[in-house]
């Protein structure tokens, strides 16, 4: 072995490489391409001293230090006209969309475009894509990636999701998945997809003419390949680099699946998840990370938001695959069986290499790419690839969920993905099951703050107090919570001053009847010597975080219930400005869901922030709720809130109903037609009239929405169940 040092010169820009001359000319060139994102195959180097082609090792042996790099695309200028020519003259945008995403995989990893027969040649291509990958372990890479994430923020929504589970008291690997969890969709929220660019000139709309030569200032980040956009207000040219560097797209946050990928996967990385990118040769590019919660290696589609849904291609996309490879420091695996159900039909597809020698060349990259690890680690990786080859095998053999359906692509102009045959149904845009499992409420913390109302609205009563100071003091206490809010939720702290007028004063004398609002959100009131009020966490913060929402969407409703009293009396003390002996911590289940934002607990949580879907409930659908430990009710009242958007989802006729015997008999309890919310989330109360039913069971039948002609779905913001009092 004899290492050598070459500068190759690129454009403006100068690249150390060092070389191992045993590997030969193919391997340096993959080595040229991990700095210079020029494909091997797209390579022309030649000696600075004279001129002379490197056309084998050999002349890589015997040449200076010092070479010179040509793209042959850069030779080529002619031909890019040629394509901007075509454009102009009539390519529309969902062709241009369409040539230059079947290129997308050839911006991450061009060598795969076909698995060579030749073993050295594999050798050099698992090497060129490690060195790609090496740079998700940069720590620069990974801190820049670390401080462009609200990580506290992550963190609570983490734990929060784990509490509505009924999980206080997570799993360090529990903690972790959640967390990743959180991670995508915050990713999903914050990179941008791009069809074209938008004119950097006037923010105009642009359409696509053509290929660019790429600057150094975008080599230096990979970009070999440049996109060219003509605006169709002011004509300028904007340029789209397709940058390759993860460091890069931390500040451009915008690409297709391509950078969408690879920037994940280095968030992934960031955070200490082990990761890997899935190539499909069809023409995507996805993340899996190793989950110890769930003992297995997780899908990931950061472009879709979408999360161990491996089907996602083949049964919503309708894709026909044929390779799917992951890619990781320690080997590349193929995974296709993965990610279908048809391997027959897949099988057929597969014409590249012959199985046996796939599986061997496989086999040789992984043993090559852990030469250098102990021998612990060694049969660590290999007992987990003999699990993961098992599980695969299992999940290929097993039956599919017919009552999951999977959406269509929705990343991409829609026109792009029909063209594509990716659409699927623009209804559908996340995993939905026509059924769904028992589900336990966890909302006893809703209840507990629906009933603390009831010492402040006696307050008001007692001090005769004017609607505009009842609403002036809850205001107040708004603001107090919106600065607890805004505080890091594990040292959540807030204080209130002396004063001695107005709606704080009226507060601080009504503290006494706060505390008990006060406790629902797990915190304390603590007043000085000096009249200054702390107020601060009393148990798991997380108990805090959950609660905080309900409050805020609580007392909303109250002052909204307050303004259209006629003034406050003893006959405000009652529903549905108080609403007290709400049923809660029961057991849900419904004729089908939306998952996971859709789930049935998400009707009895509370907060505007949730809704429940069914994705094929527009023309009939139920809800049932069993109380818990089959407790005797009598419902006296009900409430329905309408969700976030969407009015032709919202129910229209439907059957409330009551069952004594856990569910095996039903008796109506209420019936309502043509109903109609007029904004969303809206409340709509309702009394039930025939009284003295005791249930231990209630299911509502929706008949219908508001509009089902072109709407699959019914949903709904909350469901809040109302027992007699003292019950």
């Amino acid at each position: 072995m004899v290492a050598r040092k070459f500068l190759v010169r690129f454009h403006d820009s100068d690249f150390d490489v060092d070389y191992d001359t045993d590997d030969g000319l193919e391997v340096f060139k993959f080595q040229v391409f991990s700095l210079t994102s020029i494909p091997p195959e797209e390579q022309k180097i030649f000696g600075s001293d004279d001129d002379r082609l490197v056309s084998d090792d050999s002349d890589l042996a015997s040449i200076s230090d010092r070479l010179r790099l040509v793209s042959v695309t850069d030779e080529v200028k002619q031909e890019e006209i040629s394509v901007g020519q075509n454009v102009e003259s009539g390519m529309s945008d969902e062709e241009l969309a369409r040539m230059l995403q079947a290129e997308e995989e050839a911006l991450v990893f061009p060598q795969f475009a076909a698995i060579p027969n030749s073993k050295d040649k594999d050798r050099a291509s698992a090497k060129a894509s490690v060195r790609l990958l090496m740079q998700y372990e940069d720590p620069n890479r990974q801190d820049a990636a670390r401080k462009t994430v609200p990580v506290e923020k992550l963190e609570e929504k983490a734990l929060v999701a784990l509490a509505k589970e009924g999980n206080f008291k997570p799993t360090k690997s529990e903690e972790d998945y959640a967390f990743l969890l959180q991670l995508l969709f915050w990713f999903k929220q914050s990179f941008r997809w791009v069809n074209a660019p938008s004119c950097d000139s006037c923010g105009s709309e642009t359409v696509g003419s053509g290929m660019g030569t790429a600057l150094s200032s975008e080599t230096l980040y990979g970009a070999s390949r440049v996109e060219l956009y003509r605006c169709t207000i002011c004509s300028k040219t904007t340029r789209f680099p397709r940058y390759n560097d993860p460091l890069k797209l931390l500040e451009t946050r915008r690409g297709r699946c391509g950078e969408w990928a690879n920037c994940f996967t280095l968030y992934c990385r960031a955070f200490g998840y082990e990761s890997r990118l899935i190539l499909d040769f069809t023409d995507h590019v996805w993340t899996e990370c190793f989950s110890p919660s769930l003992g297995r290696w997780m899908h990931l589609d950061p472009c879709e938001g979408i999360y161990d849904s491996p089907l996602l291609y083949e049964k919503g996309w309708k894709k026909k695959l044929d390779y799917a490879f992951a890619i990781a420091k320690d080997g590349v695996y193929d995974v296709t069986k993965r990610y279908t159900r048809k391997w027959h039909e897949v099988l057929s597809r597969r014409t590249i290499t012959p199985e046996p020698i796939l599986s061997t060349i496989l086999s040789n990259i992984r043993r090559e790419l852990r030469q250098n690890l102990t021998s612990q680690v060694i049969a660590t990786l290999e007992e987990r690839d003999r699990n993961e080859a098992a599980a695969i095998e299992r999940d290929l053999h097993s039956k599919d969920d017919a009552s999951i359906s999977l959406p269509g692509r929705q990343s991409g102009a829609k026109e792009w993905r029909i063209s594509r045959s990716e659409f699927g149904s623009d209804e559908i845009c996340s995993p939905s099951s026509s059924s769904c499992p028992v589900r336990k409420c966890v909302d006893e913390h809703v209840t507990k703050i629906y009933n603390a109302f009831f010492p402040v609205i006696s307050h008001f009563v007692e001090k005769s107090c004017s609607k505009s100071r009842a609403v002036e003091v809850l205001q107040f206490f708004r603001r107090i919570l919106v600065d607890l809010k805004n505080s890091p939720f594990k040292r959540r702290k807030t204080s209130i001053n002396s004063v001695s007028n107005g709606a704080p004063y009226v507060f601080h004398q009504m503290l006494p009847s706060f505390s008990q609002l006060f406790d629902a959100l797990s915190l304390k009131c603590e007043s000085n010597a000096n009249g200054k009020v702390d107020i601060y966490l009393a148990d798991d913060p997380v108990k805090t975080s959950i609660a905080l929402p309900v409050l805020f969407h609580a007392l909303d409703d109250v002052m909204h219930n307050v303004n259209v009293l006629y003034n406050i009396n003893k006959d405000s003390i009652s529903w549905p400005l108080l609403k007290l002996n709400r049923i809660s911590s029961g057991l849900a289940l419904a004729s089908g869901e939306e998952f996971p934002f859709g789930i049935i607990t998400s009707a009895f949580d509370g907060t505007r922030l949730s809704k429940w879907e069914e994705p094929n409930g527009a023309r009939g659908c139920w809800i049932i709720y069993k109380v818990l430990e089959n407790k005797m009710h009598e419902l006296v009242a009900y409430e329905l809130m309408s969700a976030n958007d969407v009015p032709e989802r919202d129910p229209k006729d439907w059957v409330l109903e009551g069952s004594d015997d856990g569910g095996s008999s039903w008796r109506v309890l209420d019936k309502q037609n043509s109903q109609m919310f007029k904004n969303r989330f809206e409340r709509r109360a309702y009394k039930i009239a025939s009284v003295g039913f005791l249930a231990n069971a209630f299911r509502f039948r929706f008949l219908a929405v508001r509009d089902a002609r072109e709407n699959n779905r019914l949903q709904l913001g909350s469901i809040d169940l109302y027992a007699r009092k003292g019950e």
